[in-house]
């Protein structure tokens, strides 16, 4: 499914085109130097210290895309000059499988990135090509997460259509805190 897997988001007045694609191993050392952003860490599960870390972080995405049940796309802002773009961000569809009525996303973006609508318009692309590919076979709503000292992540969430449902209880360790769960329906 990953080979024709590549998604476009376009530009706005002040922000490049965006590209999302399955990720690969070409995408190393800007995945180790977007980690060195103490924000990044501070919601993100898992850390990446150096190019063994993101090696494993990247055959991750890719075991997800072969089972079928996680794909996660680098998020890159286009240029006119390069072929390969500037890693800008992360979006995930997670839980995913045919016959299953929901499925969770996510998202992060790069410090560099931050404030110009990349997650946003990355986690609308993601939306509108997991409806595309999964709705046909039982997929109704999509569910995002994020604690609720993520003020970032519920913008995000509101921006892009996915309404509040439910203020959820901390889950630790995971969730240290409440949490905020957001939905967003196929035919909405």
């Amino acid at each position: 499914m990953n080979d024709s897997a590549v998604l476009h988001a376009g530009a706005t007045p002040s922000a490049p085109a965006l590209v999302l694609r399955p990720w690969c191993e070409e995408d190393v050392a800007a995945l180790v130097a977007v980690f060195r952003d103490p924000v990044l860490r501070r919601w993100t599960g898992w850390a990446v210290e150096d190019e063994g870390d993101a090696m494993r972080w990247v055959r991750g995405q890719e075991r997800g895309w072969a089972a079928g049940d996680r794909f996660g796309f680098a998020v890159l802002e286009a240029q006119p000059d390069s072929p390969r773009g500037r890693l800008a961000g992360n979006v995930v569809l997670k839980e995913a499988s045919f016959g299953k009525p929901s499925a969770e996303v996510g998202y992060w973006t790069a410090a560099h990135a931050r404030g110009r609508g990349v997650a946003p318009r990355a986690l609308e692309a993601l939306t509108g090509w997991a409806f595309d590919v999964l709705g046909a076979h039982g997929l109704e709503r999509l569910e995002l997460l994020h604690q609720v000292d993520n003020p970032a992540s519920c913008r995000v969430a509101c921006k892009s259509g996915y309404g509040l449902d439910a203020v959820l209880p901390p889950a630790p360790p995971s969730f240290p805190r409440e949490g905020h769960l957001h939905l967003r329906r196929r035919d909405a």
